[in-house]
């Protein structure tokens, strides 16, 4: 067959038409896409903290709402800079505050300007100064000053805004402690307590729970007489003012939760185990919600 350039023109035009149409046009293909990305819900700015129970819950709802197609960005803070970030509208929501005695102070402070939730997720948490169980004679904080050389005159601690370091600055004075408080990091001061427990030396630190190295190690708690500690914490959320309007369902949902020590210790040890592994913690929550999707169900369709 003999073709002219006319006609070997038309056909080449022809093709190239159809390619187009088959592969669709740049236009095409964006306001198709602009039509989804419309249909996208927004980014919600979660504050985290350093804390094993605060990396374990807060990766565990940024897998649960962004299979619910919205997007989560931590912000790790310590409590009191994602309370005045709350105050402020930079931070849409915090996860966990102890009350009524370790965060009483941000209550306090912010109560015009945050919403602190009523609901709480956890209700069995307790706070103390906790010693090695090997620590036989020792059973009560009014006994630690005959103990301070032992201790080097030191309670380790941890970050330094925590409610429950500013309480253990209030246990200092309240019990008349010759004890200096000595601030780091929760892991930091996890570490420590490691070394000292292998060691069979004597250590003080401040905890609480949930946590992790109460199912890992033989702690106790030392009594505390005055209740300065308080007796049973109750942990809430908290969220900027309009957050309720602007995430409706998402501030359902978070009011719904509820946690009891089986689900929040196996929600730690999986995110635990993600991080032993050399995984990122949402690894371990994203199998913690794959395997307890009843529960999770629960706080979302309530």
């Amino acid at each position: 067959m003999i073709f002219n350039k006319k006609g070997i023109f038309l056909i080449t035009s022809i093709l190239v038409i159809m390619l187009l149409s088959a592969c669709g046009s740049p236009e095409g293909a964006s306001s198709e896409e602009k039509g989804e990305k419309s249909e996208e819900k927004p980014t919600i700015q979660m504050g985290q903290i350093s804390w094993a129970e605060n990396i374990a819950v807060t990766n565990m709802w940024k897998v649960i709402l962004e299979n619910e197609g919205y997007n989560v960005e931590f912000n790790l803070l310590d409590i009191g800079t994602q309370m005045a970030a709350l105050a402020n509208d930079e931070l849409d929501i915090t996860l966990e505050v102890w009350l009524p005695v370790q965060d009483a102070k941000y209550l306090e402070q912010y109560k015009d300007e945050v919403n602190f939730s009523e609901e709480t997720w956890y209700d069995n948490a307790k706070v103390g100064l906790v010693v090695p169980t090997y620590m036989e004679d020792l059973n009560s904080i009014e006994d630690l000053n005959e103990y301070k050389e032992a201790f080097g005159g030191e309670i380790t601690g941890f970050d330094p805004g925590a409610g429950t370091m500013i309480v253990t600055q209030d246990v200092i004075e309240e019990y008349g402690l010759d004890y200096e408080l000595v601030s780091s990091s929760e892991p930091a001061m996890i570490t420590e307590l490691e070394n000292a427990m292998k060691a069979k030396e004597p250590i003080v630190v401040p905890l609480w729970n949930p946590h992790r190295v109460f199912s890992e190690m033989d702690l106790k708690y030392l009594e505390d007489p005055k209740k300065v500690y308080g007796e049973e914490e109750l942990i809430h959320h908290a969220t900027r003012q309009g957050f309720a309007e602007d995430y409706p369902e998402v501030s359902k949902w978070v009011k719904n939760w509820k946690m009891d020590d089986e689900a929040i210790g196996s929600l730690m040890s999986y995110v635990t185990q993600a991080e032993e592994n050399g995984d990122e913690a949402i690894v371990g929550a994203e199998k913690w919600v794959e395997e307890n999707q009843d529960l999770v169900n629960e706080w979302l369709n309530k």
